[in-house]
């Protein structure tokens, strides 16, 4: 599971402290690029709202958590 942490870069962020033993890969949110894949697809998914081929609000929804039970 992921988890977005704002840090000072001295005290340790709650979110830290709340994590159990193991190890981890941090990496900075602003440095995080999407694939080519990904970038293709938000390309594609904009010009299909532009020409009104748009998904509705419950649709994304259900993409959304299917996706995330994988």
């Amino acid at each position: 599971m992921s988890r977005v942490l704002d840090w000072d870069g001295k005290n340790i962020p709650d979110e830290l402290r709340r994590l159990p033993p193991g190890r981890y890969v941090l990496e900075p949110f602003d440095e995080v690029a999407l694939t080519p894949d990904e970038e293709e697809g938000i390309r594609k998914a904009l010009a299909s709202l532009e020409t009104g081929k748009g998904l509705s609000q419950q649709q994304v929804q259900r993409k959304v958590t299917s996706a995330l039970k994988r």
